[in-house]
């Protein structure tokens, strides 16, 4: 029920303009955001790969229905690219950036009704195609990232369409949805980057496993038939159990043929132990201004999350 709870507060208009003005949210929001401007998101990257962690970068922002702003997102990528460059720390892909598609317009025209139409699919994929262009360049990549179960197909075909130009482009699945183990399946084919997470939007039980211990049944389905499949594998979770198999499964593999991901500002300590340990280990860094909708996100998902912001509001001076 609070899970629910969160992801309704996520998407009120009215809530979100609330705790964006409460200056006592920032002290949440710094732990789990790199800060608001390119700058910062360098600065924290830079931080990350000299204690020997990956990064991929994502400037906050979703569900544009406005062109301007589409386009705005995409020079933000660009210009962040050529930063992260000049710093050399795209070498490899040690940093690479991971992309919303309703971020870049995928819902242009589709005001009012559920999911994108062909208009929004072709102007984030003109976007996104600028985007991995720009990395390639940089000497890095791209991941598109998934967001709620209306954008999936859409979301699939524009990373599907990337690699064909750029191979290394990522694609995310959600171990939530009921459509993954077999989306997972089509996926584990050689050279494809795979990210596997949980998932974290408010999802129809149609389309969505409801119960936690059924989403993570799925996680472990969809992650031995990733960790068994030629491609690569970036495992993204917190949750103890799935690490330890991951581990195990991972015994039969190169140790640079696949990767653990993690949230910036959690578990930290365990981000730290899994890179010393020889494994590769990639931390999903947010940036910007819009960052209510993400914060949200991450209180649902974990509990301790949202005592620690509850604490940061009753705190006197923030």
């Amino acid at each position: 029920m609070l899970r629910k709870a969160l992801m309704a507060a996520a998407a009120s208009e009215r809530v979100r303009e609330a705790v964006m003005g409460m200056p006592a949210a920032r002290a949440v929001v710094d732990r789990y955001v790199a800060g608001e401007s390119s700058e910062d998101a360098v600065a924290v990257a830079r931080e990350l790969r000299s204690a020997g962690l990956l990064v991929t970068l994502d400037y906050l922002g979703e569900d544009t229905t406005d062109a301007q702003r589409a386009a705005a997102t995409a020079a933000q990528y660009v210009h962040l690219l050529g930063k992260l460059a000049a710093e050399g720390l795209t070498e490899a892909g040690a940093v690479e950036v991971s992309v919303k598609p309703t971020a870049l317009g995928l819902l242009l025209g589709s005001e009012g009704k559920p999911g994108p139409n062909a208009l929004g699919e072709r102007v984030a994929t003109e976007h996104l195609d600028r985007i991995a262009a720009a990395a390639a360049d940089a000497g890095t990549t791209v991941t598109v990232d998934a967001e709620d179960h209306t954008t999936t197909d859409a979301a699939l075909r524009i990373a599907g369409s990337l690699r064909s130009r750029f191979p290394s482009v990522g694609t995310v699945v959600q171990a939530a949805l009921r459509r993954t183990e077999a989306d997972v399946r089509g996926l584990a084919v050689p050279g494809t980057r795979v990210r596997l997470c949980k998932g974290a939007y408010a999802e129809p039980v149609t389309e969505a496993f409801a119960a936690r211990h059924d989403v993570d049944k799925s996680y472990a389905r969809c992650l031995r038939i990733l960790m068994a499949g030629p491609g690569y594998p970036m495992i993204a979770t917190h949750d103890p159990r799935l690490i330890a198999i991951t581990r195990s499964l991972g015994l039969a593999r190169a140790t640079d043929s696949f990767e653990y991901q993690m949230l910036y500002g959690v578990r930290p300590e365990e981000q730290r132990r899994l890179a010393a340990s020889s494994a590769k280990v990639r931390v999903y860094v947010p940036y910007g201004g819009d960052w209510y909708r993400y914060l949200v996100r991450r209180l649902a998902e974990r509990p301790a999350n949202l005592a620690l912001f509850l604490r940061s509001l009753l705190s006197p001076g923030g």
